[in-house]
């Protein structure tokens, strides 16, 4: 027998709660200055309920840049802010409710 999702009740197979999820996000994605003048790209307001830590991995891996996962946010080092739209908008979030400041 496959996995029930605990959110709707079906198939993990026939789940449809990761894409509604996604589609009611409002992220928002800024820069922050640290120590030593060093840029730090910020994406925030993205939902618990999807798999943050395959999303991290994702933008690492076509950044190619380092980063980390806090409190539901992902860091990235260096400033992505031209790059992250676009490989979001590939993960399957709409691209109208990313706000890039």
């Amino acid at each position: 027998m496959s996995d029930i999702c605990s959110k709707c009740g079906l198939p993990r197979e026939l789940c449809t709660c990761e894409v509604m999820a996604k589609k009611e996000e409002k992220i928002r994605v800024y820069t922050v200055d640290r120590r030593f003048r060093k840029k730090t790209t910020v994406i925030d307001g993205i939902s618990k309920e999807l798999d943050l830590k395959k999303i991290l991995k994702e933008m690492k891996r076509k950044l190619a840049c380092g980063g980390t996962l806090k409190n539901s946010t992902i860091e990235l080092q260096g400033d992505h802010k031209s790059k992250v739209r676009n490989i979001l908008v590939g993960l399957g979030f709409p691209g109208d409710r990313i706000d890039i400041s």
